[in-house]
């Protein structure tokens, strides 16, 4: 592999690291890169999925102090992210990708609207039905979950907006215990697409792309965990909706 490619795969995953911890849709930077490259889109998409899986962790850890007091939420959701993904991992191996392409940029830009008008649909419901634990809003919130998922497993560009914009309306806590939670789902379903891909598709896996991209986004991560944070809700919700009209820009295109 040439140092130039090297270079370029290194800095695409610090990239998708970074935004991937604050937003989501970092895949949009490092599946083109890897096509760039020549590299099979099958095989990018799954070597893809296993590297990205380090900046996750980073920004789980980089988010600590925003899971405090949320091992309820984490218990009730991961099981649904962990399920979805199963399902989205076996998809892929049978589908082509061109399935989702269709639906996924109408899917974010819905979510970027759920993101927008979270605070307000909140409150509205806080007025409307005080009791906000509701079993129909937790079924909603599984199943949107678990819908995200299976697109994480199946292909992942853009699935933290997803889960943002799902969790902003169906969830009481504020706005970057949201980010945090997304973090950990979104990590959750890397995770597992990449065991199943190791067990039942080793030979898709190109394993110098994804050991530079974890190396990348490992690094991106923990700097995507300390910019985040620092950002007030007004300002994530900004970044999150330039991100996605981005995302879906570079999809429709």
């Amino acid at each position: 592999m040439p140092w130039y490619e090297v270079v370029a795969l290194l800095v695409a995953g610090m990239a998708a690291g970074t935004i991937n911890t604050i937003v989501g849709s970092g895949t949009l930077i490092t599946f083109p890169t890897l096509l760039f490259f020549g590299v099979p889109p099958l095989v990018a998409n799954v070597s893809n999925t296993v590297g990205l899986v380090a900046g996750g962790l980073t920004g789980i850890h980089g988010y600590r102090a925003e899971l405090a007091g949320q091992g309820s939420a984490l218990r009730h959701l991961v099981p649904a992210s962990l399920l979805g993904a199963v399902t989205g991992a076996f998809l892929l191996l049978k589908l082509p990708e061109s399935a989702f392409e269709t639906i996924v940029p109408v899917l974010i830009a819905a979510s970027l609207v759920l993101v927008l008008l979270g605070p307000r649909i909140q409150a509205w419901a806080a007025v409307r039905h005080p009791h906000h634990d509701s079993l129909g809003r937790h079924l909603l919130l599984t199943a949107g979950v678990f819908a995200t998922g299976v697109y994480g497993g199946y292909f992942g560009a853009a699935q933290g907006i997803l889960l943002v914009g799902i969790m902003s309306v169906l969830m009481t806590i504020g706005l970057q215990k949201v980010n945090a939670l997304k973090n950990v789902m979104s990590t959750v379903v890397n995770a597992v697409a990449a065991v199943i891909f190791m067990l039942v598709a080793w030979e898709r896996i190109n394993w110098s792309v994804a050991a530079l991209i974890a190396v990348g986004s490992l690094a991106g991560g923990y700097v995507g965990a300390r910019v985040g944070r620092q950002l007030s809700p007004r300002v994530l919700r900004a970044v999150i909706v330039v991100i996605g009209v981005a995302a879906i820009a570079k999809m429709v295109t």
